[in-house]
This record gives structure tokens, C-alpha cells and sequence, in this order.
């Protein structure tokens, strides 16, 4: 066994001991240098572990010629870096040639403590108030080495494939647990050892402070900011639309779903706004340096970060919501591509991924509660489970929180509007009681049963023509939009779309009412039905759109209708009500054109 002769422990050897004294090398400050560069040679002498940088850095000097072989390869990971007796910090470099100066802090250095120097006698002087108020320590103060704090342990088992263990930064719980590399503080303080990224804090404000429960068996630290958000701003950044989103996968059969680790922490709060996060625990007082759980633009502000970070691949190979991102690939080699150029751009803005929440090149995945394979999009075999095993609702909060947990799924549920309509209206008024009746019952157990029989909602094709299926009853609403894939004759849906009807809206007629629905599953559709490669059919059982083509005269809202129908090419086909299902009674209406 090999042991250590500087600490005499097993595991490493001296030039990788944590226990190493720190070396004391002169450094340069340029201005001119566009990052901070170390020396190859003072890297292999301190035995400081380095990465590959993907993508690779180009390096020229001022006359734009190449230095060296003109690429960064390399880069070291976060080191405990002293200037002077006080100034601490942790600093990343890039390596390369340069023996005659072995370190060189650049204008990013630069930038970030902006220190007085004496050009006439080549000193620091002193350093600015950001640093006074972070990086300065007192004198008796030592730097706290890695080893010295206690991190969280790195994932038992479970390794990213074989094509993406040079990402295996991304993967790092202990690098997830620092502060952002960007950070003047090295603060490794923390709330019973479950929150990083906070500080002592004199601040006026003082939030509640509470633990709840993680599925994982760990402790999630809560923060109750209702009064902090009462008085925010809100940042109108906004969230994607998770349906939209999934039609995006047409042609996908390859997916890696990754999640993000401890996200919002990533993100720096501007210096100054610090204050404003406190919250007081029986260990002390103390704010928050990172971004927290619990403020209300925390949502917003990470997923501009997050759709900044991956713009050019949003909408191609890509789906973001917040911490969880989706890669979609048509073939397994252009999947492994695509990947590795997410967990590039993750590692390259310093976030993390936990490993055991990934799925790594599946032909079917769970993401944002919906199953995608390349067939389509389905429920959640668990979600659907808990919905067909859900008690019957005996208080009014117990039914809002059926019709919450049923209403995500409604996209499912061909005329959900209709089948829900004697649930949903239990709650008119906001009683205080529950007036549980037969009706109830009966949509109770048929919205159940809904649920087990839902198909599986195909990925729209453009290249396909659409079938647009509408009915209209006395109080709601719906429509089923189809295609025929691969199969001749058979309609395979692709979403539903329902709703109840307003006060006003009862009282339509019949042939009114089908125009809404008409109407409604347009603007629903509106991005894949409006300039349609094909045009589409709109089956219905009534002869509406033959009475409003020849009205001789139209009231406003019908006028508001016409005007807007001319904007698709679609024909309706009718079924007249004595020969309903009849292939032959079938006719058709063109419209559009």
C-alpha cells in the first residue's frame, strides 16, 4: 500500500496531499490576458488535478498570431488562492506554457477586485471595498483548505456512461455544494450542515426557518418569504408551456432526461441585495450569498439563466423547464453529440447535474410528470394509479385537490369539460360544505375511469393532414385533434381540448354552439392548423358552417366568426343526425377557399 509521506495516510501521494503546504509562486497581472493562466510545469510540480476545457480556448497574443499551440486544453479546478497576508479566494486556471511567469492574473481578476496599484512602485496598495467586505480576512485567520471542510459525499455507485466521464465535473456533488466560481466570499458556513452558500448575517430582516421532507429521506431547508415577496417586484420572465414544449419531439427515439443539482443556489444574488434574504435559526442569524428556494422570482430569473445557456439548442435537440432538461435525438450517434454539448455548456457556466436523478439514452422516459417515447406522450403510471385509487372526496378541499391533481392530465381526457362539469360545479359559490349527490358520484367514477383507458397522445406531424373532431353539448365544449399514422382509416389523437360554457354561451342554439366549438379548437390548434401544409377536416354532426356561409344576414359575433374561419383551408364533413355513422350520408363543405 502506498501511503503519503507528507500526512501518512493511504489513498494518495504527496504531491496530491491535501495537507500540502501552499506554494508561493510570483505572479504577473495583465491587463491584456483575457483569463487567468498557470504554468504547465507549476501544475505537475504541485500535482494540481486538471480537465479538458470543451470546447477548447483560442489563445493569440496582441498581434493576433497563435501562442503556443493556440489553444487552452486544459483548465485546474477551484484552488485556495492567497495575495498578500489577507486576501483569500478560490481561482480557477487555464494552463499553459509560460515558465517565466507561472502565474498571471487577468483583466477578469482584474475586474472582479479591482485593486489600487502603484505604478511607480510596482505594489498593491490596498485592496477595493468589494474585497473588504469578503475576501479580506483577519490576520490570525488562515485559509480553509478543502480538506478541512466537511462536503457532502459523492453519489454511492452509479457512474455517467462510458462517452461523458470526461463530464464528470458536471456530476460532482462536492463542486455543486461550493459557492458560484464567481464568488468574492469562501464561505463554506451552513445550517445544520443542509444549506451552503449563506453568511452571518446583522440584516433587519429576520424569515422563518423550517425543514421539510425529501422523497429521498434527506431534509429540504424552507424558508417562509411571504413577506419578502409581498413586497418584490416581479420579474415577467416567462416559463415554458410544457405541452408546447413536448410537441416539439416529433421524430425523437432516443431521450437523457438530466436534473439539475440544488439549481437555484447556483445563481449569485447581486451584491448589496444580500440583506434582504435573512433568516433567523435557534443556531443564529444568518442571509444568503446564492439565490434561495422560496423567492418568488426565483423561477423566472433561472429559467432566463437556463434558456441563455442552451438558446441556439431550444427547440432542436433540447427541452428546459427550470432544473430539468430533456435531450431528444433522432439516432443514438447524433444523441451522444448532442449530449455532450449540453453537459459542455453546463460545465463550462459551473452547473451540476445529480447523477442519480439522470437517465442516460432511453427509448422511453419520465419527464415533467408526462411518459415520452417516440410513439407519443402518455400519463404517469403512478400519477394514474393515484388518481384511480383516490378516495371518494368527502370535504370541499378534498375535491379541490382531486380536480387539481385531475385537471394536469385534462389534455388526456376527451371531454373532460363535460365529464368533470357536476364536480366543478360543487364548487360554485366557494361553499363551506360538501352537498355530495348521485350526479357527483357518477362523474366521479367515470372521470376515474377516464383516466385508465387514455391513449397515448401521438406527436403531431405537419406532414400529415389533421383531423379535427367537435361536439357541443348544453354545458361544455370539446374537440379531439387527429392524424392517420401508418395505419388507413384509423384516427390516432394527438391532444384534446374542452371547456365549460359561460352563462352567455348556454343559451347559443345548436348550430351557434358547434361553431364555438368549431372556433375554439382553431384558436387551440392554431400554430399546427393555420397555414397547414394539407388542408384539414372538421367533423361534426350539424350543418353549421353551411348556415353561416349562406345567411343573408349575421349578427356581430358571427360576423367576428366568418372573418375568422377564412384564415384556414379546412373542410367540414356532416353527419345528418338520422344517418349519423353512415359512410355514405357523408358530405362536405370547403372552407378557406
Amino acid at each position: 500500500m502506498r501511503l503519503c509521506y507528507r500526512c501518512g495516510a493511504s489513498g494518495h501521494l504527496s504531491p496530491r496531499c491535501p495537507e500540502r503546504f501552499p506554494a508561493t509562486p510570483v505572479a504577473l497581472i495583465d491587463s491584456g490576458a483575457a483569463v487567468n493562466l498557470v504554468d504547465r510545469g507549476l501544475v505537475e510540480e504541485l500535482g494540481i488535478p486538471i480537465f479538458p476545457c470543451v470546447p477548447a480556448l483560442r489563445i493569440t497574443a496582441i498581434d493576433s498570431q497563435p501562442i503556443g499551440e493556440g489553444y487552452l486544453k486544459h483548465q485546474t479546478e477551484l484552488l485556495d488562492f492567497q495575495v498578500g497576508l489577507f486576501h483569500y479566494e478560490r481561482l480557477a486556471f487555464y494552463v499553459t506554457s509560460s515558465p517565466a511567469n507561472p502565474l498571471i492574473l487577468g483583466f477578469p481578476w482584474l475586474r472582479r477586485h479591482d485593486p489600487h496599484i502603484s505604478w511607480r512602485s510596482g505594489e498593491l496598495v490596498r485592496w477595493s471595498i468589494t474585497c473588504q467586505r469578503g475576501c479580506l480576512r483577519d490576520p490570525v485567520a488562515r485559509p480553509c483548505r478543502t480538506s478541512q471542510v466537511q462536503r457532502p459525499l459523492e453519489a454511492a455507485g452509479g457512474h455517467p456512461p462510458s462517452q461523458y466521464m470526461d463530464f464528470r465535473m458536471v456530476f460532482s456533488e462536492e463542486r455543486a455544494a461550493r459557492l458560484p466560481h464567481h464568488q468574492v466570499w469562501d464561505c463554506h458556513g451552513g445550517v445544520y450542515g443542509v444549506v451552503t452558500g449563506i453568511r452571518p448575517s446583522t440584516s433587519p430582516a429576520a424569515a422563518g426557518f423550517f425543514f421539510v421532507g425529501k422523497k429521498d429521506g434527506g431534509l429540504r431547508p424552507c424558508i417562509d418569504y411571504r413577506g419578502l415577496n409581498a413586497v418584490t417586484i416581479r420579474y415577467p420572465y416567462p416559463l415554458p408551456l410544457v405541452p408546447a414544449a413536448l410537441e416539439q419531439l416529433r421524430g425523437a427515439r432516443v431521450f437523457t432526461k438530466l436534473d439539475l443539482r440544488s439549481a437555484y443556489n447556483l445563481v449569485r444574488i447581486r451584491e448589496g441585495d444580500e440583506w434582504k434574504t435573512a433568516f433567523h435559526t435557534t443556531h443564529g442569524h444568518y442571509e444568503y450569498c446564492v439565490m434561495p428556494f422560496g423567492l418568488t422570482n426565483a423561477p423566472a430569473v433561472f429559467q432566463a439563466l437556463i434558456n441563455e445557456v442552451f438558446r441556439d439548442l431550444l427547440g432542436r435537440s433540447v427541452i428546459a423547464y427550470i432544473d430539468d432538461i430533456l435531450v431528444y435525438s433522432a439516432s443514438m450517434e447524433e444523441h451522444v453529440i448532442q449530449v455532450r454539448e449540453v453537459l459542455a455548456r453546463l460545465q463550462q457556466h459551473h452547473l451540476y447535474v445529480k447523477l442519480e436523478k439522470c437517465e442516460f439514452h432511453r427509448s422511453q422516459v419520465t419527464f415533467l410528470g408526462y411518459v415520452i417515447s417516440h410513439q407519443g406522450v402518455e400519463m404517469d403510471t403512478v400519477k394514474v394509479q393515484a388518481v384511480t385509487e383516490w378516495p371518494e372526496p368527502s370535504t370541499v378541499r378534498e375535491l379541490q385537490r382531486f380536480l387539481g391533481f385531475a385537471n394536469f392530465y385534462r389534455r388526456f381526457i376527451r371531454n373532460y369539460s363535460s365529464v368533470a362539469g357536476p364536480l366543478t360545479s360543487l364548487l360554485r359559490g366557494k361553499p363551506k360544505k360538501l352537498s355530495w349527490t348521485d350526479q357527483a358520484r357518477t362523474a366521479f367514477l367515470q372521470l376515474k375511469d377516464r383516466f385508465t383507458t387514455a391513449p397515448i397522445l401521438r406527436h403531431p406531424d405537419p406532414e400529415l393532414p389533421f383531423v379535427v373532431e367537435v361536439d357541443a353539448s348544453c354545458s361544455g365544449i370539446g374537440a379531439v385533434l387527429s392524424q392517420r399514422h401508418g395505419e388507413p382509416g384509423k384516427l390516432h389523437p394527438c391532444a384534446f381540448h374542452s371547456r365549460k360554457l359561460t352563462a352567455a354561451e348556454r343559451n347559443y342554439d345548436v348550430g351557434n354552439r358547434e361553431l364555438l366549438a368549431i372556433k375554439a379548437a382553431l384558436e387551440e390548434w392554431r400554430h399546427w392548423l393555420e397555414g397547414a401544409r394539407h388542408p384539414f377536416q372538421v367533423l361534426t354532426d350539424h350543418r353549421n358552417l353551411e348556415y353561416l356561409r349562406g345567411a343573408k344576414r349575421l349578427n356581430p359575433r358571427q360576423a367576428r366568426w366568418a372573418l375568422f374561419f377564412t384564415r384556414f383551408v379546412f373542410t367540414v364533413t356532416y353527419r345528418p343526425g338520422s344517418k349519423n355513422g353512415k359512410a355514405d350520408a357523408l358530405q362536405t363543405v370547403r372552407v378557406g377557399q
